[in-house]
């Protein structure tokens, strides 16, 4: 984790920021439309751990997250790639909307590295 650029490191928090104001956004109109809003709870959940990850591992910010929330934001976390990536490959080279998901991944993939490492300790 220490090799991660200035860059990449805010590119990832911003990320993770737009994706917790989507799901935000969307949860909120679920909520009044009366769907079943469990999976998206439980995306914004891990969303809002990977980000606290994030910004304890680069901005030594404290978390109150417990060992069996950071394993469950991990499976959900993972578990949002195949879905994402196979979205991305129908993207054309180049386009913003393939630019936001290279960062999206990047910054899961940052999230997951930084839970597993926080995880060994």
């Amino acid at each position: 984790m220490e090799n991660v650029s200035n860059v990449d490191k805010l590119e990832s928090i911003k990320s993770f920021q737009s994706t917790i104001s989507k799901l935000e956004n969307a949860l909120a109109t679920m909520t009044q439309k009366g769907a079943n809003t469990t999976l998206l709870k439980k995306r914004l959940k891990a969303i809002y751990i990977g980000l606290a990850m994030l910004e304890n591992v680069w901005n030594q910010k404290m978390h109150p997250y417990t060992q069996k929330d950071l394993a469950e934001a991990r499976n959900v976390l993972t578990g949002l790639f195949p879905s994402i990536k196979s979205i991305y490959v129908k993207l054309k080279a180049g386009s913003p909307q393939r630019t936001l998901l290279e960062r999206r991944i990047k910054a899961l993939e940052l999230a997951v590295q930084a839970i597993d490492d926080f995880s060994d300790e």
